[in-house]
């Protein structure tokens, strides 16, 4: 037989052994409307194309404040009030083990908690007093700040919804697009515009979009949330690798200052860090950039599935050269110069203590426990600055507050008075470093109870590590997030210690609540280069009552194995896993 006939007799018997394989299915769509067109491909699309999330307002004010709870459809209930800073709460008395199990009507609350936008964190104290007011008179006192730079209300009824809007627009504040499927808050530097080294202040900018698209029905149908950040401070205090849009504040060679383009951040269940485009943003440039940018995500983010409409998956497919190019390309109309990253930051971001403005008075961060407060002690924090002639202060990305303009001879007494009202300029590590979401006490989401757990452990760890504190051993920078879900709000995984809150089992077989442990994550500051996400150890998690013994164990670890200049998240990622037991 020649070559050819074995060649071919081989072909044949392959053939008849190894059937042909069918060919793919087609791949489904993404739901991308540049792609695939508008037709909605699932419920939530669906009712966001039928009637736009802004036109619930007029509902609000005319029907349901009249008529009660009980008057809310539930595509307007579950749907559209988030595009007004508004959630259900959950319902007193359901334990975490049940999150998973239940009907979200089953969880929730006839009350809704109450998220007041304030784009970069600026706030007038007659803002804040009047915030302070509306939690005493409406909300049962409660007053919660936010990573986000928010101040969340509870217990808020939708009868007195209308009131509350007169009371914040009279003084230039709204709940507009304060959650949803929209542009959120726009974080920004809590020193924008006073601190000595800042390169570039973003107010205005900030501003700008502000005014040009929040509630601008353009953008008012986004396949999921979207979260920007901008800074012009050397501290890169927004912690913009972890947001859908960021610009940070640079000094470029030729061009002089603008800003170093990010994209497509985000944490959640599945956590991935932004993406530097190297672009330089001129300031002229900026706002058209956002808004190239965040149509890029109208336009080519994925709406098929809830669980892939974020940037950050776009992202992940197209990378960050081809992003570049159709946002040059189809959006903007011209090419950015290339321009340098951000050097590392030499000061800490979440601007704490006392530190002097560039015109010669000072500012003053100050932090509550976990970012806990009340509606009292807002309205008497506006009266104390008031008195020591301040009449600004910002929020942070940190759950923290910033007074600015106090006089030097102001300084002392309004640290003082500042901590009479539980707001410390002078906290420990673990206060400084301690955040926490909400909790099971009113989401819905949540699993385990977190800011009662975040001042017990607080408290605790201060006594028990009193000694390393004093002897000069203990790190000068510890961050604790305590997270009552897996969604990560109080950013888990880029925490030195991350706590993901979930129920464990215990010997007798009735779950208690606890935490899985995440260990040597940050965000660029002075202490590390880069971002980096945190390490999990197999089957490391602890009960939310050991919560202060594990720390305090693992700190101590620390303390003694460290090697010199070694810090906390550094020991944490080389570390043997028993060492972190």
């Amino acid at each position: 037989m020649t070559d050819t006939a074995l060649a071919g007799a081989s072909a044949d018997s392959a053939a008849t052994k190894r059937p042909a394989r069918p060919a793919r299915p087609a791949a489904k769509p993404h739901g991308q409307w540049k792609v695939d067109g508008k037709t909605p491909l699932n419920a939530n699309e669906t009712w966001k194309q039928e009637d736009d999330g802004l036109n619930v307002r007029e509902r609000i004010e005319t029907i349901y404040a009249k008529e009660g709870f009980d008057a809310i459809p539930g595509q307007d209930l579950h749907g559209r009030f988030r595009w007004w800073g508004l959630y259900t709460q959950r319902k007193p008395g359901i334990d975490g083990g049940k999150t998973a199990t239940l009907e979200p009507h089953e969880l929730e609350d006839k009350y809704f908690m109450l998220r007041v936008r304030i784009d970069g964190g600026a706030l007038t104290t007659e803002q804040l007093r009047v915030i302070g007011q509306i939690s005493v008179d409406f909300a049962r006192d409660s007053a919660d700040l936010t990573d986000r730079q928010n101040i969340q209300l509870h217990w808020i009824r939708v009868e007195d919804i209308p009131e509350i809007w007169n009371r914040l627009e009279a003084v230039g504040l709204s709940t507009t697009e304060a959650c949803g499927d929209v542009p959120r808050v726009i974080l920004g530097s809590p020193v924008a515009g006073i601190a000595k080294d800042e390169i570039i202040d973003p107010t205005p900018l900030i501003e700008e979009l502000g005014e040009r698209f929040i509630g601008n029905p353009l953008l008012s149908n986004l396949p999921r949330k979207y979260k920007s950040a901008i800074t012009g401070h050397p501290s890169q205090d927004v912690v913009h690798e972890i947001n859908d849009f960021a610009l940070v504040g640079v000094r470029h060679p030729e061009l002089g200052v603008g800003y170093d383009l990010w994209a497509g951040g985000a944490l959640s269940t599945n956590p991935m860090l932004g993406k530097r485009l190297g672009a330089f943003v001129k300031p002229e440039q900026a706002a058209d950039v956002w808004l190239g940018v965040t149509s890029i995500f109208r336009d080519y983010g994925y709406r098929r599935m809830r669980t892939k409409a974020r940037l950050k998956f776009l992202m992940a497919d197209w990378g960050p050269e081809k992003f570049r190019q159709i946002l040059e390309d189809e959006y903007l109309g011209y090419k950015l110069a290339d321009g340098p990253a951000a050097p590392k930051p030499t000061t800490p971001g979440d601007h704490v203590g006392v530190h002097e403005q560039k015109d010669g008075k000072f500012f003053i961060g100050a932090t509550p426990v976990a970012g806990r407060l009340s509606g009292a002690a807002l309205v008497k924090l506006a009266d104390t600055l008031e008195a020591r002639g301040s009449y600004r202060l910002r929020t942070t990305p940190h759950q923290k507050l910033v007074v600015l303009d106090v006089e030097k001879d102001h300084v002392e007494p309004l640290v003082a008075e500042l901590d009479a009202l539980g707001l410390s300029a002078r906290p420990s590590v673990f206060r400084r470093g301690t955040i926490a979401c909400t909790g099971i006490e009113y989401c819905k989401l949540a699993i385990v109870e977190t800011k009662h757990t975040a001042a017990t452990a607080v408290a605790e760890l201060e006594r028990r590590l009193a000694d390393l504190a004093e002897s000069g051993e203990l790190p000068q920078a510890l961050s604790l997030h305590i997270n009552g879900c897996p969604n990560s709000c109080a950013r888990i995984q880029t925490a030195d210690i991350g706590l993901k809150g979930m129920m464990l089992p215990t010997p007798d077989g009735d779950p208690s609540p606890g935490f899985q442990v995440h260990l040597g994550g940050g965000l660029a500051n002075n202490n590390r280069e880069e971002a980096g996400l945190g390490r999990t150890v197999r089957g490391l998690k602890v009960y939310v009552d050991d919560l202060p013994d594990y720390v305090e164990r693992v700190v101590r670890t620390f303390v003694a194995q460290r090697s010199e200049g070694q810090t906390f998240a550094e020991w944490a990622h080389a570390a043997d896993e028993e060492a972190l037991q």
